[in-house]
């Protein structure tokens, strides 16, 4: 028969005593709360497991109506899942590349502002008015009249637009994802307005090609989710949006400190059309930027 006996202290682990009274020895590891809520293995994991139920019941879903013949609801449940996908990524390649920046922040649910919560609501709005509601007051589709010339309306037209439109998907994903895995440490989703100590300038992999490959993905991932729910109004949108923000940030907060970084490195700093040349893939070369003008520049990496 065992018989258990405790310590006074609370702290303490009980010591079970054995039939032969022989107590084994224990170490007494006193209770620990985590220091940093922002780091809570719980809320981690809470949130990890929501979007894990979300890919999986919405994937379910997509698969569904897609075996259900002709159904264009199927992009509903589909952007779901895609953006399940995006915010799990997000946390665990940071997590696995850069291990001190793995907060609940790091998932983006919340921390990508207003905007970017509206902007996804509208698009999963306009994905349901457009192949539900719409179509049981306007039977014969008359209300796509308007958006003919834009959208494609045979079915070998409808292949190739999604087929375009999960390329800029996967391709924007897989450059974020790859960006955010080379950079390591030195990547953060917060912009950092002050150099930190250990922090270098990447410059090498998929950094030699593009100035901010982070950005050049998720600029075309956006616009490739519009482009597979088949969104006219929110494609536009996202673009005049994602446009200007990536035109802002870069401007006011990347290129100063990008600046004294090379600066430092003596690397050339390139400050016209960076953002087309970023968009576009051009480096250092203000090729794309000088079509658009009417002439051709040197293309320098």
């Amino acid at each position: 028969m065992e018989s258990s006996s405790y310590d006074d202290s609370p702290l303490q682990t009980p010591r079970t005593e054995h039939s032969n009274g022989h107590v084994p020895e224990t170490t007494d590891t006193p209770i620990t709360t985590i220091a940093d809520p922002k780091k809570s293995p719980s809320a981690i994991s809470l949130r990890a497991f929501l979007l894990g139920i979300a890919f999986g019941v919405s994937l379910t879903l997509t698969v569904n109506h897609l075996q259900q013949g002709p159904n264009p609801l199927w992009r509903a449940p589909c952007f779901v899942a895609i953006l399940s996908l995006f915010h799990f990524l997000e946390f665990y390649i940071t997590a696995r590349y850069n291990p001190p920046a793995a907060t609940l922040s790091a998932f983006l649910l919340t921390g990508n502002g207003y905007a970017y919560n509206v902007a996804h609501t509208l698009a999963f709005l306009e994905c349901i008015l457009r192949n539900y509601v719409a179509p049981r007051y306007y039977p014969d589709r008359s209300y796509l009249q308007p958006f003919n010339a834009f959208l494609p309306v045979d079915g070998g037209a409808r292949i190739a637009w999604l087929m375009l439109g999960f390329t800029m998907l996967l391709g924007g994903q897989g450059i974020r994802t790859l960006a955010m895995a080379q950079a390591g440490t030195n990547f953060n989703h917060l912009v950092q307005s002050k150099k930190r100590q250990g922090h270098v300038l990447v410059t090498n992999g998929i950094y030699r090609w593009l100035r901010h490959p982070s950005y050049f993905g998720f600029f075309w991932w956006g616009l490739g989710t519009q482009v597979v729910m088949g969104n006219l109004a929110c494609l536009v949108g996202y673009a005049v949006v994602l446009w200007r923000f990536f035109s802002l940030r870069i401007e006011s907060k990347f290129l100063p400190v990008t600046h004294t970084l090379r600066q430092k490195l003596e690397l050339p700093v390139r400050r016209k059309n960076v953002l087309l040349t970023e968009l576009f893939g051009c480096r250092r070369g203000e090729i794309v930027g000088g079509l658009l003008r009417g002439r051709l520049c040197t293309l320098q990496r």
